[in-house]
Parts: C-alpha cells; sequence; structure tokens
C-alpha cells in the first residue's frame, strides 16, 4: 500500500471546541456572537483558542440555545440537558446532531481508532438532511488530516459520512478500509471490475486493488458533506 495516505491521530480537546459546537447551533456565527453581545472577531479569537470569554458573555450564548454551561467548560455531562426549557425545546425539532469524533481521518496510512469518543455534536437543520435523503441517525462526522486530497478536501475540514451508504454508488468521495487500514478517498470502478482509490491531489498516485482483491475494500459509508475554514 503507498505511504501517501496518512494515518489518523487523536486530537487535543478544549473548551474552543465547545463554544464552536455553541456557535453552529445558531443561523450564523454573526447572529452567535451578537447573542454573546460581543464582536464577532472575538468569537473567532474564543474558536481559534486565542482567548477566553467573559463569564457573562459565554452564559449569554449557552443560555440562548439550552445549553449547559459546565459542559462547555469541562465537556462533562450532557451539551443540552434533557429539562433545559425554552429555545432549545424548539430547536430539537429543528435541526439534528451529528456526533463529531474526537480522532482525524488522515488522508494517509494509519488505522481507525476504534474508541475515539464523541466530541461534540453537529447541528444541520433536518430540513436540509431529510432533502439529501439523510437520516440522522445514519451520519457520523471526522476530521481529515493531511494534503492528498486538496483542493477538494483540505487538512482540518470536517466531513460527514452516511454509514448507510456502504455500497459503491458510482464515482465519489467514501471512507473506506483496505487492508484494515482506513481512509477517505475517491473510488472510481475499472473496466476490469477493479477499484481504483484515487486522492484528488495529482501529485499522489491512484492505488489500484485488482478484481480478486476486492474483498479487502470495504466501504465504510460516503462522504456527504465536507465544511472547513475559508481564511
Amino acid at each position: 500500500m503507498s505511504d501517501d495516505l496518512k494515518k489518523v491521530s487523536l486530537a487535543n480537546t478544549g473548551i474552543e471546541t465547545r463554544i464552536a459546537a455553541v456557535a453552529n447551533l445558531y443561523e450564523t456565527r454573526k447572529q452567535a456572537a451578537r447573542t454573546a453581545g460581543v464582536a464577532q472577531s472575538s468569537l473567532s479569537r474564543w474558536i481559534a483558542g486565542e482567548g477566553m470569554p467573559a463569564f457573562d458573555s459565554l452564559a449569554a450564548l449557552a443560555e440562548a440555545r439550552g445549553v449547559s454551561l459546565d459542559w462547555i467548560a469541562t465537556g462533562r455531562g450532557e451539551m443540552r440537558p434533557s429539562d433545559a426549557a425554552g429555545p432549545a425545546s424548539g430547536l430539537d425539532e429543528e435541526y439534528a446532531y451529528i456526533p463529531l469524533y474526537d480522532a482525524y481521518i488522515s488522508q494517509g496510512h494509519g488505522t481507525w481508532n476504534e474508541g475515539a469518543r464523541i466530541l461534540t455534536m453537529l447541528a444541520f437543520t433536518r430540513y436540509s438532511l431529510r432533502k439529501k435523503g439523510l437520516e440522522p441517525k445514519q451520519l457520523a462526522a471526522v476530521r481529515v488530516d493531511g494534503d492528498s486530497n486538496e483542493p477538494e478536501l483540505s487538512e482540518g475540514d470536517t466531513v460527514m459520512v452516511d454509514l448507510s451508504r456502504n455500497h459503491f454508488q458510482g464515482e465519489a468521495f467514501y471512507v473506506i478500509r483496505l487492508n484494515d487500514l482506513l481512509y477517505a478517498k475517491r473510488l472510481q470502478r475499472e473496466l476490469d471490475g477493479g477499484m481504483s482509490v484515487i486522492s484528488a491531489n495529482t501529485a499522489y498516485h491512484p492505488v489500484r486493488v485488482p478484481p480478486e482483491h476486492l474483498d479487502s475494500l470495504e466501504i465504510v459509508g460516503r462522504v456527504v458533506w465536507a465544511g472547513g475554514w475559508m481564511i
């Protein structure tokens, strides 16, 4: 197997990731900053880990979405306690929450950490998922590492995987397990029935899986969404 396909590494967690999760419950980061009573640039610095928010700002940000301050501070307990009242109850009907796992799917060699825990939950409107034919319970999110899928997937991007689409559905990005290693790659069927495992970055050569070795390739799910910073 080519060593251009990178390993999964565990990330350090921190309050900035939980602040980002709360901010994602708002329609826009601008709206989240306004609720917290700060400039959007200040919110961006908190999320980047470049500063700590004042307690009253953090409380306002959390309260408006029914989020536990203890969860933000420590990561313990429920993000949104079941007895939380107010705005959160309505949002639960509008939003679905997809688990983001505390691991990177590298675009290189390495195994998936089966013990990876849920770092936070990402909010997507149920309407947008339904429009794409996606079932929330079948979705999971992880982050990618490395440059082998540039420019389509960049280091640090989050990808959402539909675990129910665990069979080949035409050329697309999939999370696959090949020879017990996990990758996020584009798959392409070959004329002889084999499969090509392709990196978007043309500096990395495709890996060919011949028909007689297809039993070593398992499709875990199809990548259905990707998101990342534009700056």
